[in-house]
């Protein structure tokens, strides 16, 4: 007999599910979308699952607290399959408005995952430091692990778009609130626009992360 596991629903759980979809979408669009692969079914499903799970299954093996969530709650893989599908239902169609709305999918994940990554992070004992990190880590990671799929450095390594920088501040400001005592649907609130105005701020205004390579007298 096959025991499926279904964990007690919660706020943590709502976050990290839409995290695992957001992610999915994202994933699945940015495969189709890349100029150097041409991916076959299998490998937009592979990537966009690797979007979804990879940060969440790479931050509960650092935990230490047992099997991945995403290998003990039965409905983490539904939901990343639902993103996948719903992703390749645009073959065809990514045109600018779809480029922008990846930007926007990927802003939405990188809140959700931020937040969840700290949340459970935080119940697990964790203190204030490796909560943050593993806050990022969540948020980063699968976005990361598609990258290197996709034989690619990881964007959240290169001048660009501030990513990392808006799940730490989102994982920040959720951890200092949860600190002092604000209750946790408010934290999580604060933590989440905390991260979407970052990513606002960036596509609005055009905000990059500053280059470290360093150069020439002549720029070279």
């Amino acid at each position: 007999m096959i025991h499926l596991s279904v964990l007690p629903f919660s706020l943590f759980l709502l976050l990290d599910f839409l995290g695992v979809f957001a992610g999915a979408i994202g994933g699945g669009l940015e495969a189709m979308r890349n100029e150097k692969y041409d991916y076959d079914f299998i490998g937009v499903l592979g990537l966009a699952l690797t979007s979804a799970l990879g940060g969440g299954i790479t931050r509960d093996m650092l935990l230490g607290k047992g099997p991945p969530l995403a290998f003990q709650d039965v409905r983490y893989l539904p939901t990343a399959l639902a993103g996948a599908l719903i992703a390749l239902a645009f073959r065809g169609h990514i045109g600018p408005r779809m480029r922008n709305a990846i930007v926007w999918i990927d802003a939405a994940a990188v809140g959700f995952f931020a937040v969840a990554g700290s949340t459970r992070a935080i119940d697990a004992n964790m203190t204030l430091f490796p909560a943050l990190i593993l806050g990022t880590i969540t948020a980063v990671g699968g976005g990361a692990l598609r990258d290197v799929l996709s034989g690619r450095t990881p964007r959240v390594f290169e001048s660009g778009q501030p990513y990392a920088i808006a799940a730490l501040l989102a994982s920040a400001v959720f951890l200092l609130e949860n600190n002092l005592g604000v209750s946790r649907p408010v934290s999580t609130s604060f933590g989440l626009a905390m991260g979407f105005l970052v990513r606002f701020l960036a596509l609005r205004y055009n905000l990059k992360t500053p280059s470290m390579r360093e150069r020439g007298p002549a720029g070279f």
